[in-house]
């Protein structure tokens, strides 16, 4: 029904696009109660779009950068949540939801996605998939980051049920973040009778995680829940583990509290890494995604695209400690 009503619409513009807008318009309001009344209007308001002059779109695209409310309201609260007030961010984002009209929801035919760069998109593409047309949130609109942290604050000020529905607003938008899983993961540890629900949230953040912080607060996680679990020994690994990616003083003081338990409890990294495995936990970050950063950073410096092969060199270094690695970034930093 909507594939036909839309190829209808197509079928009827011409060569002259004063006279397709005027019918657009009115295809608009023809449709305005029709099921399918939301996709239809944001399909022919794709195509009024195409049928703007560049002049148009440039004005177009001068008032939207102007006038973004969104990121005003993000770049009002970042001195806020840096000196660690959150009480005064919150308070200013609750007033900002009040008055915010929902943007990029999906619709019957179009799931809206935003990646922060091609491997997101590959790890979404490989993991989840989309189940109807996925189209891109510009950058200029970071919802991502709206929904997190809004969901992020209301979690500190314990409003965790609907902390949990903006954290899974964030979630849908971009399914492999890591940064937006954890966090979501840490309501249903207090959230839930059981720490299952945590531990998946966990388990998939981990399988996407491709920076070496938040590959260390995956371990940190699990071993909190093996703590629970009373299996200090899995426990100790990951802590232990988790240092090879973030030095975290949190990791050491749950170190010290696992080993006050157990004076005799302790691990080399190689017991370490056999402990983890035995519990089929993932070791370090994807075969996938090491393949990935490396893939793209060929392909971008092949290209002359120096900026976004150093970029996924460095990801890769961070991640392997390659030296080799780190003349190619020397290399692409004096070309470009």
């Amino acid at each position: 029904m909507y594939e036909d009503i839309i190829n209808e619409i197509k079928a009827n513009l011409g060569e002259n696009k004063d006279l397709n807008r005027k019918y657009l318009s009115g295809q608009i309001d023809k449709y305005k109660d029709h099921p399918y009344n939301k996709e239809i209007i944001r399909e022919v308001s794709r195509m009024l779009w195409d049928c703007l002059s560049e002049e148009e779109k440039n004005e177009f695209k001068e008032i939207s950068d102007n006038e973004n409310p969104i990121m005003d309201i993000l770049n009002d609260v970042s001195y806020d949540i840096e000196v660690g007030d959150y009480k005064t961010a919150l308070s200013k984002l609750d007033e900002f939801m009040v008055g915010f009209y929902p943007m990029f929801e999906d619709d019957k035919v179009s799931e809206y996605h935003f990646f922060t760069n091609p491997l997101e998109e590959i790890l979404f593409n490989t993991y989840i998939g989309a189940e109807k047309e996925v189209r891109f949130i510009p950058d200029n609109q970071p919802l991502l980051d709206l929904y997190y942290l809004y969901g992020f604050l209301l979690f500190e000020d314990n409003q965790l049920e609907k902390a949990e529905t903006y954290l899974k607003k964030a979630v849908k938008i971009n399914p492999v973040s890591s940064r937006v899983i954890l966090e979501l993961s840490e309501i249903y540890k207090m959230h839930t009778y059981t720490l299952n629900k945590y531990y998946m949230h966990v388990t998939d953040a981990l399988k996407y995680a491709y920076y070496p912080n938040d590959i260390a607060r995956c371990y940190r996680q699990l071993g909190y829940y093996y703590i629970e679990e009373n299996q200090l020994k899995t426990a100790l690994a990951l802590y232990k583990y988790s240092m090879e990616y973030d030095l975290s003083p949190l990791a050491y003081r749950e170190i010290l509290y696992i080993q006050s338990k157990d004076k005799n409890l302790d691990l080399s990294l190689d017991e370490c890494i056999e402990t983890i495995e035995k519990k089929n936990i993932q070791i370090g970050p994807t075969p996938l995604i090491l393949e990935t950063l490396t893939s793209l950073s060929q392909e971008y410096e092949t290209n002359r695209l120096y900026d976004q092969a150093i970029y996924f060199y460095k990801l890769l270094y961070s991640l392997t400690k390659d030296e080799k690695l780190l003349e190619k970034i020397n290399i692409c930093d004096t070309i470009k």
